[in-house]
């Protein structure tokens, strides 16, 4: 049975993360989001997916009010769930919050983010024909299908949400290079 860092008072709500090493590999531990002491050295697996159109354009979501780094555009994505692969959490990820459904084995990866307490997988995919959104309202305000191009404008004039800074510069190019030549 996996040990966790946190208390045993839990409720159904509670989303809890598998503690990966470097790697990415699972430790058999797991912890609450939000609960104190996260377990220095080690990370939990974050996901998201940059989704192209036939026409070039990639979608970008806008984060609610209500979340951390409120209003700033972001490609959609979050922390995968104890027990969830990379590929799995990013494919539930980007229903969630779009309601674009994309097999995992579908996703193309781009690389890995590594962060103080998290590793970000970043994928890419192609939109089914025929997409229609439906955002999540308690995580997404907006979404726009935008040119590569408006990307690196929205990122230079400080529009995403602060994490994607950093992620940016690192897997932007190499993005950019794999959604060219699958188009």
């Amino acid at each position: 049975m996996p040990t966790s860092w946190t208390s045993l008072e839990t409720n159904s709500t509670d989303e809890w993360w598998d503690v990966v090493d470097a790697e990415g590999s699972p430790t058999g531990r797991t912890y609450r989001r939000g609960a104190a002491n996260w377990p220095s050295g080690f990370f939990h697996l974050i996901v998201a997916v940059c989704i192209q159109r036939e026409d070039g354009a990639v979608l970008l979501t806008q984060r609610a009010a209500t979340k951390e780094f409120p209003f700033g555009w972001e490609f959609p994505g979050g922390s995968a769930l104890s027990g969830e692969t990379s590929r799995q959490a990013a494919s539930r990820e980007l229903g969630e919050e779009t309601g674009v459904e994309i097999p995992p084995s579908v996703l193309t990866p781009i690389d890995r983010f590594v962060e103080a307490a998290a590793l970000l997988d970043f994928y890419t995919a192609h939109a089914p024909a025929n997409t229609e959104l439906r955002l999540q309202q308690s995580e997404v305000m907006a979404a726009e299908w935008v040119p590569l191009e408006e990307v690196d404008r929205r990122l230079c004039a400080g529009l995403m949400a602060d994490p994607w800074s950093a992620r940016l510069d690192a897997l932007w190019p190499l993005a950019r290079q794999a959604l060219r030549i699958v188009r």
